[in-house]
């Protein structure tokens, strides 16, 4: 299931790296299972991308609090 933002926002930095890097594995490893066999349930390759971008754009928010 996917995280919404608003629950991201208590994530620190390093929770953040470790989430990202983990949903880009679970991207991969989605990416890879289509391409090779059957995947049971394509539409999660939209979902873990979605979780993707609101884990940078987190990161990102977090870079330009830290500016100011």
């Amino acid at each position: 299931m996917s995280i919404q933002s608003k629950e991201y926002k208590d994530y620190t930095k390093p929770e953040l790296d470790d989430k990202l890097r983990q949903l880009e594995e679970e991207l991969f490893n989605l990416k890879f299972q289509s391409k090779t066999a059957k995947l049971d349930k394509p539409h999660k390759i939209r979902i873990v991308r979605r979780d993707i971008a609101r884990v940078k754009t987190c990161l990102r928010r977090l870079e330009l609090a830290e500016k100011k």
